[in-house]
């Protein structure tokens, strides 16, 4: 007894016929059409469980196919490209796609797929769901990779674009929270609408209410003009809170009400403010720990939770550090208008090993510093293994950590701020002034550590 039908579609002689094999093999009925006109008539005529579908056809836009073929009929299509793009991944899926597989097929993946889409296509209560493969990049806003996490992110991005739900986002320093509110913000429907990114632990907390919702003439001392707020300039678009952990507790309950009626008063105003904005929100914090210790409001998070991304750390995507340094090259060779070609087979292999702590922003921070002190076309591991920290290194951290601390306490201070602007100095300089690494080990974003070091007038010794 055959398993279901299958109508394969492609331009590719080879492919079909070894396709047809393997399935057929799998217990499969097998039809195949080498265009998209053959292939639309062996649709209506075969009535196939499953079609395999490639967008580049002789004759037809494969993505006009798919969109045709599922307004006729509510059929599982898998779509297999050679285009390896988060773009093209999206177009598919909002097409109507089941799944999307790229070229070279493994058939072992393709088998499962179809198996997934024959057991759905026959219990239709079970709704059908979208599974991502290979690796994908969205060109305009370089988000890359072929992880596992990554697949199911660029699956999230593609069907919460479209509407206008709450996101919360959470993930460490530098894992590329923005890029991926930006990248649901550009794959909506309201994408020419302002996207409004915020710096919620930039802002000072007295200013807070002001800068989302505006003032009034007259509503404070200095307030010398009305002021729009940024939910107003965001108004049909997008508003992104990145670092939402560092609101106050007094202006959580004003943003609760924006959530929930989207409205709100300027500071010192009586009048209703309207706003259609989509609030995406980010933190490199557990919001979830902080409502149990009293920190957040828990009806805030379970409004700004209605979808969650997490977004995995490099350390646990490590198979995409070769196509981020592939792409950051290319990107950092136009920039700074070099020629690097390569890197040393030892630099690499440091770079796969090596934690990653302030996560794609350090790996791309380190390769444009390599690339502006390489002289040729080779990246060497001299060059690399200076700009990170090695196994031996980090065993000598606790020691001098231990140290510090030792004496750290007995100092002399007669305020708290003294006592913080020593211990953070001291961190700067056991982690070289990198940024990345004293945030992880003092627990605070890089824009607090900016301030911090600002206001303490921290300097770096020559």
């Amino acid at each position: 007894m055959k398993k279901g039908k299958i109508l394969i579609i492609d331009d590719e002689p080879n492919i079909l016929e070894s396709l047809e094999m393997f399935l057929l093999e799998n217990g499969y009925e097998i039809k195949k059409a080498l265009n998209g006109s053959d292939g639309l008539n062996l649709f209506n005529i075969f009535n196939p469980d499953v079609i395999i579908l490639d967008i580049k056809l002789p004759d037809a836009d494969g993505l006009a196919l798919l969109k045709k073929i599922s307004e006729t009929k509510k059929i599982p299509v898998i779509v297999i490209t050679a285009f390896h793009d988060m773009e093209m991944t999206i177009k598919a899926m909002k097409s109507g796609a089941f799944e999307y597989i790229c070229k070279p097929i493994d058939v072992i993946e393709l088998k499962k797929a179809v198996d997934r889409a024959i057991n759905l296509y026959k219990n239709k209560e079970k709704e059908l769901v979208i599974t991502i493969d290979e690796c994908y990049t969205c060109k305009k806003i370089d988000i890359i990779g072929k992880d596992e996490k990554m697949k199911e992110i660029f699956q999230t991005i593609a069907v919460v674009s479209d509407n206008r739900i709450p996101v919360l986002i959470q993930g460490e320093t530098g894992t590329g929270k923005e890029l991926i509110a930006r990248a649901i913000h550009f794959y909506s429907s309201y994408k020419d609408k302002p996207f409004v990114p915020v710096n919620c632990s930039a802002i000072v907390p007295t200013l807070f209410e002001s800068e989302l919702f505006g003032h009034e003439r007259g509503a404070f001392t200095g307030a010398l003009c009305l002021k729009k707020g940024l939910f107003d300039i965001a108004n049909d678009g997008t508003i992104f809170l990145d670092e939402i952990s560092e609101i106050p507790m007094d202006l959580q309950a004003k943003l609760l009400r924006v959530l929930q009626e989207g409205e709100f008063y300027r500071v010192g105003g009586d009048k209703i403010i309207k706003t259609n904005a989509r609030i995406i929100a980010a933190t490199n914090k557990n919001l979830w720990d902080m409502v149990q210790n009293g920190l957040f409001r828990e009806d805030l998070y379970y409004r700004l939770n209605v979808a969650f991304i997490n977004v995995p750390p490099l350390r646990e995507r490590r198979s995409d550090i070769p196509l981020l340094i592939e792409h950051f090259v290319k990107k950092i060779n136009s920039n700074l208008h070099k020629n690097i070609k390569m890197l040393e087979e030892k630099c690499l292999k440091r770079m796969m090993e090596y934690e990653w702590p302030g996560n794609v922003r350090e790996l791309e921070n380190v390769l444009t510093y390599a690339i502006m002190h390489t002289r040729g076309e080779v990246i060497t591991d001299d060059i690399i293994s200076n700009l990170l920290i090695d196994k031996s290194e980090k065993e000598k951290q606790p020691n001098e950590m231990k140290k510090f601390e030792k004496g750290f306490f007995q100092g002399n201070y007669t305020k708290l701020e003294d006592l913080e602007k020593e211990y953070i100095y001291h961190i700067l300089n056991l982690t070289n002034w990198h940024l990345g690494k004293t945030c992880e080990i003092l627990g605070i974003s890089r824009p607090t550590l900016r301030t911090k070091i600002k206001n303490y007038r921290l300097e770096k010794l020559r």
